[in-house]
């Protein structure tokens, strides 16, 4: 480590060193005090002054904090805790992630995307169509089952979104930007409907596990959400199809080593049995880089 002494120090913040004294004196600047002399360690004074500037709108800092937003899932935010990685989750729907990750506000963002093409990756064609992102890593997580949950027993016999429309059951939707919103859009244009076709909860469920609860208390008869979320409130579950869900991240970012704990834990088959006990997952992608730019 690169250590200053105290007229190198005032040198390289070009300040004088009674003004130096005076921060020391208000705890103010990283030093510390070694047989009766100050030295300031270099890094340190870097980030110090770092810390205390001012952005224009669009310039992200150069470390985000230590939190994934983004999507929720169960899978994950066990494999955070599990992990060991220090990192928190903020869940508030793909896109809303995504938001952030561009401001510079999460580490990363977990997303699962739906377009209208079949076969189309739609997590890598999301990212190449991202003009601010010029540096990004998607990193696999897992496959994931998304379907209709319904209350025990099915009563309403609810097997397609077709039936959904054509019962008007009243249908909990997650809130625009949300990729399950996004899959409820997709799977609706094929059957020439669109979200206001429905006979629809309001206000949006902001995670899977609100939508469960919604179902569960029967404020509503179905809604979209991701296998582990029936399981996890005791709702049947109707599977309409399998999506990725993956990590985004900068480049940068992809080498902190929080990140490195989560992406080591999961290449090293620590999500498998998880995986397993939750149900509707295939961790074979966890931990593999799925594209990078």
């Amino acid at each position: 480590m690169d250590f200053l002494t105290t007229s190198e120090a005032a040198d390289y913040l070009r300040l004088g060193e009674r003004k130096l004294y005076e921060l020391v004196a208000d705890n103010a600047i990283p030093c510390s005090k070694v047989t009766g002399k100050w030295l300031f360690p270099r890094h340190e004074l870097d980030r110090w002054v770092l810390s205390g500037l001012a952005r224009p709108e669009g310039m992200v800092p150069a470390e985000p904090p230590p939190i994934v937003g983004g999507s929720q899932d169960d899978l994950l935010e066990w494999v955070l805790r599990q992990s060991g990685s220090g990192l928190a989750s903020l869940a508030e729907g793909t896109e809303s992630g995504v938001g952030r990750l561009m401001r510079g506000e999460v580490a990363a963002a977990a997303i699962h995307y739906h377009g209208e093409a079949l076969g189309e990756d739609a997590n890598i064609a999301a990212v190449r169509a991202m003009p601010r992102l010029h540096d990004a890593v998607l990193v696999g997580f897992a496959r994931r089952e998304q379907g209709l949950l319904v209350a025990p027993g099915n009563p309403r016999q609810l097997r397609t979104l077709a039936d959904v429309l054509t019962s008007e059951a009243r249908m909990a939707v997650r809130q625009p930007g949300a990729g399950a919103y996004m899959l409820l859009d997709v799977l609706l244009a094929r059957t020439g409907a669109t979200v206001r076709d429905l006979n629809r909860l309001d206000p949006p469920c902001l995670t899977g596990p609100d939508l469960a609860v919604a179902i569960g208390t029967g404020r509503a008869d179905c809604g979209i959400a991701a296998r582990a979320a029936a399981r996890a409130a005791g709702l049947e579950f109707v599977p309409l199809i399998w999506e990725n869900f993956d990590l985004l991240m900068r480049q940068r970012t992809y080498f902190q080593p929080s990140l490195q704990a989560l992406i080591t834990f999961l290449a090293q088959g620590g999500v498998n049995g998880r995986a397993a006990e939750l149900t509707g997952y295939d961790a074979t992608p966890a931990g593999k880089i799925r594209f990078y730019t």
